[in-house]
């Protein structure tokens, strides 16, 4: 008897959409293994403790595999684990080297069978970019590339070399020996330099003046442009920024402008802000966040600009989880 594995994602716990999802995840496998349906002996499913709408052995009944034996289960809730998700094993009499099928969100649970793709997330200050990118990798269980760290990686070597990072001479020379790299366990960024994993120590006051000094040469922006290209061909990830879509990645598999009033920025800044400690006066802010806008825009160096085929989402009155499934919809109707 053989085993075969699959898993897909829904958008809703609807009992349409389990019954939608659950045909076209079995209907993927048996095309891919070459069944008949005589030859499935039985199907275990389970579903993650988000699903309560509908049992997908139901669904699966209806779909027409009728001569089987059928059971579902609930999983546990884990934190952090994929949301939405049906997994399923069938257990077949034949002699096959089983095809495992992963549809949608659930591609990111095999490295082995998914697609590689990036996401690109752009758009300007306080439109919440950066929270989105973190949340969506979170939810897909794939890295997100923290540039800032590679940045900090390149102010650490200059450190340990001795080398004040305002001098570009030096800075350019030490590029030569510069080989960052990093690992994504556990839901975190592993940053190594040199082949040694110094993680725990890119956040000490001396590496973040560092960073924001060494990141002004132009050769050392040019150095990490394309380290972060390398990583991106690599490995699965999801970037943010003002020119990931046109510059950094400009073949991206999926690209997204976010926008927001900057009334609308000015205000998350300001709360953020003050839930820091932090007094600000908002008029100012909020002049800070066009004036930034404008600059971003006009620079002669990778402006802020939307790319031709990214998809724009105004973020003005959505929230997190809102972003995050339009967002989520787009990727799975390409995916």
């Amino acid at each position: 008897m053989i085993a075969i594995r699959g898993a897909t994602t829904i958008e809703k716990d609807e009992k349409d959409a389990i019954r939608i999802a659950v045909k076209e995840l079995l209907t993927e496998i048996e095309t891919k293994n070459s069944l008949n349906r005589s030859e499935i002996m039985s199907i275990v499913f389970s579903s993650t403790s988000d699903i309560h709408s509908y049992y997908p052995a139901k669904a699966a009944r209806e779909a027409g595999f009728e001569s089987c034996a059928l059971f579902s289960a609930t999983e546990p809730e884990i934190d952090g684990s994929l949301k939405l998700c049906i997994r399923v094993m069938l257990f077949v009499e034949k002699n096959l080297t089983p095809k495992h099928v992963y549809l949608h969100g659930a591609l990111t649970l095999r490295k082995d069978v998914a697609k590689k793709y990036n996401v690109a997330i752009d758009g300007p200050a306080g439109s919440g970019k950066s929270t989105i990118a973190k949340a969506l990798a979170a939810d897909y269980r794939i890295l997100y590339l923290d540039t800032g760290a590679l940045y900090r990686a390149a102010a650490l070597m200059a450190e340990d070399l001795g080398i004040d990072p305002v001098d570009a001479e030096k800075v350019s020379s030490m590029l030569e020996q510069l080989d960052i790299t990093v690992n994504y366990e556990d839901g975190a960024q592993r940053t190594i330099l040199n082949g040694t994993d110094v993680t725990n120590r890119l956040r000490s006051q001396s590496v973040t003046m560092g960073a924001s000094a060494i990141s002004k040469h132009p050769a050392v922006r040019t150095k990490l442009l394309n380290v972060q290209r390398e990583i991106a061909k690599n490995t699965t990830c999801v970037l943010d920024g003002r020119d990931i879509g046109t510059v950094v990645l400009p073949n991206a598999d999926f690209k997204f402008f976010l926008t927001a009033d900057p009334d609308i920025r000015a205000k998350r800044r300001y709360d953020e802000m003050l839930a820091k400690g932090i007094e600000v006066d908002f008029d100012s802010l909020k002049n800070e966040i066009i004036l930034r806008d404008k600059q971003d825009s006009t620079r002669a160096h990778a402006p802020l600009k939307k790319a031709e085929d990214a998809i724009e989402i105004d973020t003005s009155r959505l929230n997190i989880q809102e972003v995050l499934a339009v967002i989520k919809s787009k990727i799975q109707e390409k995916i």
